[in-house]
């Protein structure tokens, strides 16, 4: 596909592969038997990893790279900012190819380097399967939270005073879910992620919650926000936007800004 911005979309898929990496790795520091940290409280282990999930998450989105991609990580993210306008679809297409490739070439980095310590249980390559409560409590919770995090993107995204904040808010979020929800639905919020961890270690059971709750969960957020504030006032795709870097997006900000077009208001309409 030609004028596809496929550097962006890899880019992308290795932010993914990051996050997993830090996934598997602090899952097997605090969760293996054969850690020295797997005898302590599980409280402290759940809420120890989900800090370290939600400042791998923050150093992610206000990363250079994650400003240059969008940090999306994500096909659901991906396909809500598709539904409103702002990226083209062969991006989207770009991105949806790039994502779950990075996410399991992460998760393989980690089974190679870690072994059995990661792939076997409980560990068992961070996958993310249906709780002792059932397949529908985990897309009901995959659902909520999908809604709520990107309901949060794009309130702050959005928010010209507030625009700064919204890494910091949604990797809180992503922290809190990983340390409180995880008995619920193994906590993915993202198809991608789950893919990554299912292809090498072949749990695949409950796949169709995590392909289908996140979408419906960020497209919902999406319509919400379009009724009661117009598709208008969706500025840009990406989460952490800076002028330092040439936005591929269809990018309103500068123009909303009331500042001459730059880098990002002329380049987004042509490329996209």
């Amino acid at each position: 596909m030609s004028g596809v911005h496929w550097r962006e979309a890899a880019i992308d898929g290795l932010l993914l592969g990051a996050f997993m990496v830090s996934a598997g790795a602090f899952g097997t520091l605090l969760y293996s038997p054969a850690s020295p940290f797997a005898a302590g409280p599980p409280l402290a282990r759940d809420l120890g990893m989900g800090l370290a999930m939600g400042l791998t998450a923050a150093a992610i989105f206000y990363s250079r790279a994650g400003q240059r991609s969008g940090a999306h990580l994500n096909p659901a993210v991906t396909l809500a900012f598709l539904r409103l306008g702002k990226i083209a679809p062969r991006d989207a297409v770009a991105y949806w190819v790039a994502q779950p490739v990075g996410g399991a070439l992460g998760v393989v980095a980690v089974g190679a380097l870690l072994g059995e310590s990661f792939t076997a249980p409980p560990v068992a390559s961070v996958a993310t399967l249906p709780g002792r409560w059932g397949a529908g409590a985990a897309f009901a919770a995959e659902l909520v939270m999908t809604f709520a995090l990107f309901s949060v993107v794009l309130a702050l995204s959005n928010d010209r005073r507030r625009m700064r904040w919204t890494g910091a808010a949604a990797a809180t979020l992503v922290g809190l879910f990983v340390a409180f929800e995880y008995p619920l639905s193994g906590m993915s919020l993202n198809p991608a992620r789950t893919f990554a961890s299912a292809l090498p270690s072949g749990r695949w059971s409950g796949f169709w919650i995590y392909l289908l709750a996140p979408a419906l969960g960020m497209l919902a957020a999406a319509e919400l926000f379009v009724r009661r504030r117009g598709v208008a006032a969706v500025l840009c795709a990406k989460l952490h936007h800076t002028e330092r870097h040439e936005c591929i997006f269809r990018c309103g900000f500068c123009r909303h800004a009331g500042g001459a077009p730059g880098i990002e208001g002329a380049t987004s309409g042509e490329s996209a």
